[in-house]
């Protein structure tokens, strides 16, 4: 048994970006991002290979959460189109129309949603698939226990790929982020640590308080060992902040068990009703005329 975690609002942002043609619902608004968000999880539901059998789909809804409060820079939905803004909501009752268990997420974001996932179901599990290409959730990867899923590269990357790549244990993710920032999310980093820099930094000393004080230590392939350390230890509290604001929650209070995970199928009558809503007739026709697994009717 697996259990398939996905980024929602990727996917959804993913689907508004797209070459997808416009699309209105009868309502008058802009559809696009929903409808494409309804077809990009419909393709994962009946992917033979993916065989998906629990799933859970997370949103930011709003972009904002507790980390805006400790940082103003954080991410937001500031900048965030007004017509994608706007399908926020339609976003969820897409997905739930799928049948799907979807998380809204306010206080936390859906990262801390899909890491708690992640964190409460790997043991009960042959696996769990994160779906998203998002750095910061390489902190949840657990040997091949826990992944995660580019669908767009079609590339999962475990906890081995992650050493290759990057040299650094899940554990570091958040200290790497700290150091390289994260743009993505409104973390500065600090000047001067590209990635290579933070990867050899961390692949020797796993966490910001484990560096030596003393560049001489730390390890010679690092270019500018002396400037970087005046830089590390001038602004390390700010560091050991940025760490705190990549680090993400695995215990947010979901209410759903496993069992609640179980995708049964597309309830027909809610999906018709959907599609008729948003005059995505094709996307009905579509599932008729492929093998999709219905529930009623």
């Amino acid at each position: 048994m697996r259990v398939h975690l996905v980024d929602g609002t990727f996917e959804l942002f993913r689907a508004h970006f797209s070459r997808r043609p416009r699309h209105l619902a009868p309502a008058g608004w802009e559809a696009k991002a929903t409808v494409g968000l309804a077809a990009s999880l419909l393709a994962l539901l009946h992917d033979e290979q993916e065989a998906v059998t629990h799933v859970a789909v997370a949103f930011d809804n709003p972009i904002r959460s507790f980390r805006n409060d400790l940082w103003p820079g954080y991410k937001s939905d500031e900048g965030v189109p007004v017509e994608l803004r706007a399908q926020f909501d339609a976003a969820e009752e897409a997905t739930r129309s799928l049948g799907i268990t979807t998380w809204s997420m306010r206080e936390f974001e859906a990262d801390d949603a899909l890491a708690t996932g992640a964190a409460r179901f790997r043991d009960a599990v042959e696996q769990v698939r994160i779906l998203t290409p998002d750095k910061d959730l390489g902190q949840c990867l657990w040997g091949r226990r826990v992944v995660q899923v580019d669908r767009m590269r079609r590339r999962e990357i475990d906890e081995d790929a992650l050493l290759s790549r990057r040299g650094i244990r899940p554990a570091s993710v958040p200290d790497f982020l700290a150091l390289v920032g994260d743009d993505a999310d409104g973390i500065p980093g600090l000047p001067g640590f590209g990635e290579k820099t933070a990867s050899a930094l961390l692949a020797q000393y796993a966490h910001l308080e484990d560096v030596p004080r003393d560049p001489a230590r730390w390890p010679s392939l690092i270019r500018g060992a002396a400037q970087l350390s005046a830089v590390l230890e001038s602004a390390r509290e700010d560091a050991l902040f940025y760490r705190r604001l990549a680090t993400l929650v695995t215990d947010v209070p979901l209410s759903e068990s496993l069992e609640d995970l179980r995708w049964a199928g597309v309830p027909r009558h809610g999906v018709e009703a959907w599609c008729a809503r948003l005059g995505a007739q094709a996307l009905l026709q579509a599932m008729t005329a492929r093998p999709t697994r219905w529930v009623g009717g």
